[in-house]
């Protein structure tokens, strides 16, 4: 790498990161910083040490399962996510069309988020081919801007919806030309309702996995049946508050989404196929696939770069190096593992299972991976986030077929 400090100084290297066997180093003019001014340079081949250093964030142990907790949900619930602070779950009910907001410590459900339906096209993943339905399905759920906007696919209306979760009443005036989804408050023990308009940004064929930069200035969506990838730009001040300024065709059925912000790398799952995309964030083009096992569902990335992968097909996890694509180390799950979550110090692993109708829990090793429970969980599991404090761990897990939600518990240890 020191040759390239014969750059000439009116260069400016914005970044570089190593691929299977050369550098990619973004050059951008200073004097003519437009994307006209943006290329990109092959730097001689390098030697890299294909061990990558686990994480070493000093924080509990090991977990001890406690209790199990069932709460009522809708139907087909799809996903489940928390807030930052983690006082708040909102779960995307597919079948019910709606979200539900609950509040953590009682486990109540705050506020119900419904939307009006109107007549779509569905899929039908048994027969593979498409249904009459709705469009007003959500799927999984993204927040931006210190929680105040919250994010949602619609299965069947190819886009997304931004809900503003505390300030819905305050929508600017809408654009004739967007169009909008009708949506209804309600609250439990409380006839009062409220009523609002999103707007619809227009994505591709059956969005999915939407995943934020952490400086809140992009998101990305992945399109099921458009074999692509939405990269939208987002402005909470100006209606609609995003705009796709980029539509990245990829090989196959894309799902699960990692963004990694300090390498600027992001990592497309192709469901599809046997590959992840990896996608270059300066300039929001792909930049390289890498070859995995097949069928990859969810992908997430630990503090140290590593990915983290779950095998639908397979029956398996595996974590996978983000520069080559070479499988690190692997385990096996419950059948067709869903998604996946990290805790927050990274080092243990939750994976729905959603056939095998179980909650599979990994301790994240040097060099693999320790099976500590498998935890019953009937009516399909599909969707896991985490909620923590000092002394204890939940994951909140949706299930699909039985419209519930199973609060699993874990007791910290902070002994070596």
């Amino acid at each position: 790498m020191r040759s390239l400090c014969t750059i000439p100084a009116l260069i400016f290297l914005y970044g570089c990161q190593f691929t299977d066997s050369k550098a990619i180093v973004k050059i951008v003019n200073k004097n003519q910083a437009d994307s006209s001014s943006q290329r990109f340079i092959a730097v001689a081949s390098i030697t890299k040490n294909e061990s990558i250093v686990p994480d070493t964030i000093p924080f509990y142990s090991n977990i001890s399962f406690e209790k199990k907790e069932t709460i009522i949900s809708a139907p087909g619930t799809k996903s489940v996510l928390f807030n930052s602070s983690g006082s708040k779950l909102y779960a995307m009910n597919l079948e019910g069309m709606s979200i539900y907001e609950f509040d953590q410590s009682s486990r109540k459900i705050l506020r119900e988020f419904k939307f009006r339906p109107t007549k779509g096209i569905g899929w039908d993943y048994d027969e593979d081919k498409p249904i009459p339905s709705y469009e007003e399905k959500p799927v999984e759920a993204c927040f931006t801007h210190n929680d105040k906007i919250l994010w949602v696919s619609l299965h069947n209306a190819g886009g997304i919806v931004p809900i503003m979760v505390d300030s819905f009443l305050n929508y600017s005036k809408k654009n004739d030309t967007t169009h909008t989804k009708h949506i209804t408050i309600s609250y439990p023990d409380s006839s009062r309702t409220d009523s609002f308009d999103a707007p619809l940004i227009k994505t591709g064929k059956t969005p999915k996995v939407i995943t934020k930069t952490a400086d809140d200035k992009n998101l990305l969506v992945s399109n099921w049946h458009s074999y692509s990838v939405s990269v939208l730009e987002l402005d909470p001040a100006k209606y609609p508050y995003a705009k796709v300024i980029n539509t990245i065709p990829v090989s196959s059925i894309p799902r699960g989404i990692a963004i990694d912000d300090k390498n600027y790398r992001s990592y497309i799952a192709i469901m599809g196929g046997a590959t992840i995309t990896v996608l270059n964030n300066w300039v929001w083009q792909k930049e390289d696939e890498l070859q995995v096992a097949s069928n990859p569902r969810h992908v997430v990335l630990d503090t140290s770069g590593r990915l983290f992968v779950s095998y639908n097909k397979l029956a398996q996890i595996a974590c996978v190096s983000p520069t080559s694509g070479k499988t690190l180390f692997t385990a096996s799950t419950h059948t067709q593992p869903r998604t996946i979550a990290l805790s927050k110090n990274k080092q243990f692993l939750f994976v729905t299972c959603y056939s095998g109708n179980m909650v599979d829990v990994f301790k994240i090793k040097e060099d693999g991976f320790e099976k500590l429970y498998s935890l019953d969980c009937k009516g399909k599991p599909v969707g896991v986030d985490i909620h923590e404090d000092k002394d204890t761990l939940e994951a909140w897990v949706c299930t699909y077929t039985n419209g519930a939600i199973n609060v699993f518990t874990f007791r910290k240890s902070y002994s070596p």
